[in-house]
């Protein structure tokens, strides 16, 4: 159950209209990185965790819950930066500036349009409102969402949407001097950070948790770092040393060429993990039964309910024949 409070998690202010930093803010209201993907996100992720995982499935909807009071913030600041746009429009009269747009005037066409987001569309469609778009006008896809179903490759695909977010109210900051507004921005870009620890959090909090998902890799290939270009050697911890496993470091295949044909195509390849190909069905096994419990036992057979509500129950109500 949703309840609407009035007043902002952040108070949205602005120093004065900015048409031109509205449009590029729509990208935090509609677009791909933005508010609206992220409350979506989390709210469909929450579904899978109700019975299986309450702890997650609360956090999931607590920070969805958030994410859409910081869609608000973003919408209110919007609709203060368009300033007195949307009321012009109601001004049907031939002092009306957007008058402009249809007398066939260069200059005050280009002006106006230059003024109320740089897309004419916005004019026709919204009537100078935020709209379910990014600051290029494409509007808003369900295709944003990414929610897999597992609990481990969701919360990672979480932790990437936040940064995403983060470095985007971090580059916005750049292109307003409004102070005001930067007030806000800079909440709504601390709130991705702590976010973005939390989901870190939950994370850990599972385990085993990589790789993502149930089923192990094949040993011959999970430990292996191919040598893809040419030219000089660049070694790291990402093809030297200990990996992110429990045991094994990685193998560097400096000539992959040659070793795909030595190997008939990797299919005679060596082992590069420290453990079996028997080893990894015993672990597929075991995290398999360790998933299906976590989850089936968490479901009741026959009758199901999705929430227990508080106080004294109501009595059943019969049917009258």
């Amino acid at each position: 159950m949703f309840h609407h409070v009035k007043e902002l998690q952040f108070n949205a202010r602005v120093t004065e209209p900015d048409p031109q930093f509205a449009r590029l803010l729509l990208e935090q209201f509609g677009g791909g990185n933005g508010e609206l993907k992220a409350a979506m996100q989390y709210f469909v992720q929450a579904f899978g965790c109700r019975q299986a995982y309450p702890k997650e499935y609360d956090l999931l909807m607590d920070i969805a819950t958030e994410e859409f009071s910081h869609l608000e913030i973003v919408g209110a600041t919007i609709q203060m930066l368009l300033g007195p746009i949307n009321g012009e429009l109601k001004n049907a009269v031939e002092t009306n500036p957007v008058v402009k747009l249809a007398d066939g005037k260069r200059s005050g066409k280009e002006e106006y349009i230059h003024h109320a987001l740089s897309h004419p569309e916005f004019l026709v469609l919204t009537g100078g409102s935020p709209s379910v778009t990014n600051s290029q006008g494409v509007p808003w896809s369900g295709s944003y969402v990414n929610a897999n179903g597992d609990l481990t490759v969701d919360l990672r695909s979480n932790i990437g949407a936040e940064s995403r977010a983060k470095i985007v109210y971090e580059y916005l900051m750049k292109f307003t001097e409004d102070p005001l507004v930067h007030e806000s921005l800079r909440f709504l870009m601390t709130r991705e950070i702590a976010h973005f620890q939390q989901f870190s959090a939950a994370l850990a909090n599972i385990q085993p948790n990589f790789p993502p998902g149930v089923l192990q890799g094949d040993p011959r290939f999970t430990h292996a770092y191919f040598n893809m270009s040419n030219g000089a050697e660049v070694r790291g911890p990402w093809n030297q040393g200990q990996g992110p496993w429990a045991e094994g470091e990685w193998t560097y295949v400096d000539d992959p060429i040659t070793t795909v044909r030595q190997t008939q195509g990797l299919t005679t390849m060596n082992e590069t993990a420290p453990y079996s190909n028997d080893e990894v069905e015993t672990a597929n096994k075991k995290l398999a039964k360790m998933r299906h419990t976590e989850v089936s036992q968490a479901v009741p057979e026959g009758e199901n309910q999705w929430s227990e509500y508080a106080g004294p129950k109501s009595p059943r109500v019969k049917k009258v024949s």
